[in-house]
């Protein structure tokens, strides 16, 4: 029996001479894994729609250990035309965080639209450290990390606050927490990509500076929460190293 979906491939790589076996994040069964028969060759109707960073309307069967792509109708191609290096690297790394933290087998419709809404914006140029923030902060907040934005653990409000990115909470200036500093604007701002309706997660502004705090907090939270790295991530930030070198 067919099943549909439509998914965003997250993940890609070759089996044998013509097939590909790719990584989808689906509105309807989460993260799943499938293979794309003679997706590699030049008359193929699929080859196209299973890319890295295609979104797709997919027609499935269900095998014993993965899903077999019966047919893929595209509808995004993200980067089609090409796009600076930055900003591919960074969403390949979206890709691969959402791939490590999306539900497997379980609607995910919001983890699918996070991704498509980041990806989007990321592709029209907006700020890569804002898009960055915002698509970690809430995704780890969807998928039961939401840290504690709301007082001090101390359970008082006592501005100025430092985060812990390994509690998810707050300490306040007469709390011994220690964590990172944090400025009234980055903290509002974190309040907001939490609590926020999903189509105003993005509406909001800072300061340079401010956008690099709120990108470094919210990484160190993703690396804390998770316990891992990602490849995706050193590759992106090597590029941002290189070019402050230039």
């Amino acid at each position: 029996m067919a099943l549909t979906a439509k998914g965003l491939i997250v993940r890609e790589f070759h089996i044998g001479e013509a097939d590909r076996f790719v990584t989808v994040l689906t509105d309807t069964l989460g993260v799943i894994r499938a293979s794309v028969r003679g997706a590699r060759r030049v008359n193929s109707r699929s080859g196209a729609s299973t890319r890295l960073l295609s979104y797709a309307s997919l027609s499935l069967v269900k095998g014993r250990e993965k899903y077999i792509v019966d047919t893929a109708v595209p509808e995004r191609v993200f980067f089609a035309s090409g796009g600076e290096v930055e900003q591919i690297a960074l969403a390949q790394y979206f890709c691969e965080l959402f791939a490590a933290v999306s539900p497997q087998e379980d609607a995910a419709p919001a983890y699918l639209q996070l991704l498509l809404n980041s990806l989007h914006l990321l592709e029209k140029g907006e700020d890569r450290d804002r898009i960055k923030a915002v698509a970690e902060l809430r995704l780890l907040s969807m998928a039961g990390y939401t840290p504690v934005l709301s007082d001090c653990r101390c359970g008082k409000h006592r501005a100025p606050f430092a985060f812990d990115p390994v509690g998810g909470m707050l300490s306040c200036s007469q709390c011994a927490g220690g964590g990172i500093p944090l400025s009234p604007s980055v903290l509002q701002a974190m309040r907001h990509i939490v609590q926020a309706d999903a189509a105003r997660i993005f509406s909001f502004r800072l300061p340079p500076n401010d956008i690099l705090q709120l990108a470094d907090v919210s990484e160190r939270f993703v690396h804390c929460q998770l316990s891992r790295s990602f490849k995706t991530l050193e590759f992106y930030h090597s590029l941002s190293h290189i070019g402050e070198m230039l």
